[in-house]
């Protein structure tokens, strides 16, 4: 179902696609507003008072997005589908979530469109931030606190050196699912040529948004292996596979 409202400025349109709008009362929607289906612009009072979302001109309203209260999103802005918006939104603003907050200050690739599949994850973002900077942490107090041991023991038993690059590989997380990207079975192999380490990574989706810190992760965590000096990681273009995923957690759990 499609369908095109005109709003009452002599200048514009309010475009609406789909069904299952709702709009209240004392809302105020601006020129050149693009609405998808299942959008609700809702109230958060009783009383005959501004109660109702303020909407400037170009403003793209997601799928099932839901603004609340007497708020301003303000020109240009875009909010993502499913979002519940509680908060004004700045002008030119990507937000996204529940609640809504703010992904992207700018305007995406193209202004006045709104490519459902492609808005950013402010949280994730924020997550994979976190775990980069614990995990530099944690190779700054590894270095100071064991380098000693590390030329004592030098001639001792040490560890294959895949089996070195797998134990470092456990330490990359994956921030969308909080598990190590061995368990994950994301790692698909490990290839060693003496200083030289190529990882071949299986992502779970073919538009992984963490793509870029996975790889940045496995090329810092491998070259702290001594003796490597160059690593490639390659994302393979190949569906994941789950059963690679449940039989790295049958031998974890049988060791």
């Amino acid at each position: 179902m499609r369908f095109i409202l005109e709003h009452n400025s002599e200048s514009g349109y309010l475009l609406i696609m789909g069904s299952g709008v709702v709009i209240g009362e004392t809302a105020e929607v601006g020129d050149d507003v693009l609405i998808y289906m299942g959008v609700v612009l809702g109230g958060t009072a009783l009383e005959r008072i501004k109660r109702h979302p303020t909407v400037e001109k170009d403003v793209v309203l997601g799928s099932g997005s839901i603004v609340l209260g007497p708020i301003t999103i303000g020109r240009g802005a875009k909010v993502g589908a499913g979002s519940v918006v509680i908060r004004s939104v700045p002008p030119e603003a990507t937000v996204v979530g529940v609640p809504a907050r703010i992904a992207e200050p700018q305007p995406a690739i193209s202004a006045g469109q709104l490519d459902h599949n492609k808005l950013p994850d402010p949280m994730l973002s924020l997550v994979s931030q976190m775990l980069d900077r614990l995990s530099r942490l944690e190779e700054q107090t590894h270095a100071q606190k064991y380098a000693p041991l590390h030329r004592t023991f030098l001639q001792k038993t040490v560890p294959k050196k895949d089996e070195q690059i797998y134990s470092q590989l456990k330490q990359v997380i994956d921030p969308e699912v909080g598990i190590d990207i061995v368990k994950m079975g994301m790692v698909k192999e490990v290839i060693v040529d003496g200083a030289n380490v190529d990882v071949n990574l299986v992502l779970t989706t073919n538009i992984c948004p963490m793509a870029e810190y996975l790889k940045d992760q496995v090329k810092r965590k491998v070259l702290n292996v001594g003796g490597i000096e160059k690593v490639s990681v390659n994302i393979l273009d190949e569906p994941w596979n789950w059963d690679r995923f449940k039989e790295q957690t049958q031998d974890q759990q049988s060791t």
